[in-house]
């Protein structure tokens, strides 16, 4: 036996400190790297010691396998990727001696256990090892073999942790600026760019003589692209026909054809209104506007042609939600002259009538009339930019307390106006693809007081609790939730297109708990004046800014499981979008609207309308498509919907017949896919029953439009405008619609 002092000398204690801390004689947090190393940027090793044996996990603990290995490397060059997850042993090792190096014999006496792998790896740390270099150098190689065929296999990015891949910031390349029609459009273009449609745009191309020629090789396919270029044409010059009664943009005579309807009809109207749009656009205060309105009774004759258009505008809004369906083009046409008139008093010359709370009540009941009667509703951005610029220049955007001789009811329609304003401003934002320019404002929000609680005579507001229900509580609400929407633009509309997952995801959060916000507020306040018309206004405002947060990763969600949700909360987002809670006047808002009403409605098109190609071509070919057919017919469902919609919005005075068209061919391929027919044959047929059926829509629209409607409610027929008729190329109608879609889609 060997004496004492042959023997190497032993720790009572391991030292699980790195080596520099120890050399340093301070205390090592034995984390790797350790914080000390990382202060003074210096590399963290480790190098164990101890008497008893321990497992790979044991001796392992607080060491990474990068340092370990980079330790005993027998090259300091070599490089080797660290090992996340040890992989399982059935046998123990020790730790190395203090004067072990790798290399060097192993004395004899030693006893020690070699290292085997793959399948197990053995940290071996006996008193003695013996070819230690030999299984390092092994080891080593079989780790770049691991490397190499990792590269070669289509998940070697797997590598980076989830966190990794949703915290990197991306630059979408569906979020390139298209110019088209005078507009750049952004994240709208990632429809258009969706595998799942280029069957159907290849299609249009070839109707409109755009395409190659040899997409489509089929005799009957032919046939029929001839005839839906021709129904196509057919359709764009009765759609020029129809606008030849709309007014010219400047009249020469301001006042002409601004008699209201009857006294009857217009109380109608005006409560309509007052009932239903001011719950989130607070643009009046209702019992002055109700004075207002019986002066101009009591004389007509002489009432300023300020309070004069205040007075058509509400009425001209508040009919957009009457039940008779016979005065719908009679009225439109007189609508449309008192928009003009409205929008030509107001870029009068700057006088001080033009520079007033009550020009800007004007102002906004235009912009608010343009997006329902689709009169240049896609350009409504550019009028917000010049409205919150007059708006600031009388200090809407100052808190009233600021400034002096501002009685109570005015200091309150101040900050009412001025919600209304940046509202409106982010509501144009999302629709134009453009940032939201809202300036610095200390403006506080409106309180939360009934019409009826303050007048002239107010000297101190008593605003209720928060959660109870007034006339302002939906425009509370909304102002709530504004600061979320707020980055959403930001983020849609910076230069610097970078987005971070993450952030998507907060972002999204923040939405969703703002929703969930005032859901709850409606419930814990069941009164008769909350209708079903507010929940769905509401709502839609809101929630409509989820597809564009989510857009961009919807068509990453096919190939990546990481960004499901995007898909799932774009599509319950669009369905919910297309199934509001019923109510007559809401559903006639979806049919005539146009702008904000008209662009929510196809982002959720086009998400229903790409989930059903997918799962589409998915089942089909899983062969599951007959047995788990209820998620694809629930999605018909949708889709059949929308195109009851579309149909419903021709009929009602729009002319762009290509969102039909386009939903008549997904319905036509999703049929033939089912039932085993021919998909390119199906499309075109699809097309050209659509068109046709459209074409008819738009003749009877052109009769009733050229000929007039008799006037069963007092409204004026309007076919004096005729005297002013616009030109055909005009652009009136340049609200965002299909030509997204089909960028070339101009004929001679």
């Amino acid at each position: 036996m060997e004496s004492q002092g042959s023997q190497p000398r032993r720790r009572r204690r391991p030292a699980r400190s790195c080596i520099e801390c120890r050399r340093r004689k301070i205390r090592c947090d034995r984390n790797d790297p350790c914080t000390r190393c990382v202060s003074v940027h210096i590399r963290c090793t480790y190098k164990l010691y101890g008497d008893q044996p321990r497992s790979p996990l044991q001796s392992l603990e607080g060491t990474s396998r990068h340092s370990t290995l980079g330790t005993l490397a027998p090259s300091p060059s070599s490089h080797v990727q660290p090992i996340r997850e040890p992989l399982p042993s059935t046998d123990h090792g020790q730790p190395l001696e203090p004067g072990t190096t790798t290399g060097t014999p192993t004395p004899a006496g030693i006893p020690h256990r070699g290292l085997d792998f793959p399948g197990q790896i053995y940290n071996e740390q006996s008193e003695r090892v013996q070819n230690s270099e030999s299984a390092i150098t092994d080891l080593l190689q079989r780790i770049q073999s691991l490397e190499h065929s990792s590269a070669q296999g289509p998940v070697h990015n797997l590598s980076e942790t989830g966190r990794e891949i949703l915290n990197r910031p991306s630059q979408p390349k569906d979020l390139q600026c298209i110019f088209t029609k005078t507009r750049v459009m952004r994240w709208s273009l990632w429809m258009s760019m969706a595998k799942e449609f280029e069957p159907f745009l290849a299609f249009y191309a070839e109707a409109t003589g755009k395409g190659n020629g040899e997409t489509f090789k089929g005799a009957e396919t032919k046939a029929l692209l001839v005839q839906v270029g021709d129904l196509l044409r057919k359709c764009k010059h009765t759609a020029r026909s129809i606008k030849t009664w709309r007014p010219s943009r400047s009249l020469s005579n301001p006042q002409l054809g601004l008699e209201l309807p009857s006294r009857e009809v217009s109380d109608r109207m005006v409560a309509l209104y007052l009932q239903s749009f001011e719950s989130t656009h607070r643009i009046v205060h209702t019992p002055s506007f109700w004075v207002d309105y019986q002066r101009y009774w009591n004389n007509p004759h002489n009432f300023p042609i300020e309070l004069r258009l205040k007075i058509l505008l509400v009425i001209g809004i508040g009919s957009s939600l009457h039940k008779q369906e016979n005065t719908d083009i009679g009225f439109r046409k007189s609508v449309h002259r008192w928009v003009y008139a409205a929008q030509a008093w107001l870029s009068g010359p700057l006088e001080k009538d033009r520079l007033s709370v009550s020009a800007l009540q004007i102002d906004c009941l235009t912009i608010l009339a343009r997006q329902i009667f689709s009169i240049g509703a896609d350009l409504v951005w550019t009028s917000m930019g010049s409205l919150v610029h007059k708006a600031m220049q009388i200090n809407l955007h100052r808190d009233p307390k600021h400034l002096s001789g501002i009685s109570v009811l005015q200091a309150e329609i101040r900050r009412r106006l001025w919600a209304t304003i940046i509202e409106m401003t982010a509501q144009s934002s999302l629709d134009s693809a453009m940032p939201a320019n809202i300036p610095e404002s200390d403006t506080e929000a409106p309180s939360n007081i009934n019409d009826d609680e303050i007048d002239e005579t107010t000297t101190a507001l008593q605003p209720h609790p928060e959660g109870t229900y007034t006339a302002a509580s939906f425009q509370i609400l909304l102002l709530d939730s504004l600061p979320v929407r707020l980055r959403i633009l930001h983020i849609l509309t910076s230069l610097n297109t970078q987005i971070s997952y993450l952030d998507v995801l907060a972002l999204s959060s923040e939405l969703s708990n703002a929703s969930r916000a005032y859901h709850s507020f409606m419930k814990n306040n069941q009164s008769s004046s909350i209708t079903p018309f507010h929940r769905n206004l509401l709502d839609y405002l809101v929630r409509r800014f989820m597809i564009p947060l989510h857009c961009h990763f919807i068509n990453k969600a096919r190939t990546n499981p990481l960004f499901t949700f995007s898909l799932k909360v774009s599509l319950e987002t669009a369905m919910t979008i297309m199934s509001p809670e019923p109510d007559e006047g809401f559903s006639k808002l979806m049919v005539n609207g146009g702008g904000l009403f008209r662009e929510g409605i196809w982002c959720a098109m086009a998400v229903i309308t790409i989930e059903l190609l997918a799962q589409l071509e998915a089942q089909h070919i899983d062969g599951t498509l007959h047995r788990n057919f209820e998620y694809i017919m629930l999605l018909k469902r949708s889709a059949n919907d929308i195109i009851i919609l579309s149909s419903e919005r021709i009929r009602h005075g729009e002319t762009n017949v290509k969102g039909h068209m386009f939903l008549s061919m997904i319905l036509g391929k999703v049929e033939a896919v089912q039932t085993g027919a021919d998909c390119e044959l199906s499309i075109a047929r699809s097309a050209k029953d659509s068109l046709e059926f459209c074409h008819g829509l738009l003749l009877a629209q052109a009769d009733s439009s050229l000929l007039g409607i008799p006037n069963n409610a007092g409204f004026a027929s309007g076919s004096s405008l005729d005297d002013e008729p616009e030109g055909p190329d005009s652009g009136y109608d340049l609200d965002l619609d299909w030509d997204f879609l089909f960028p070339d889609s101009g004929f001679p």
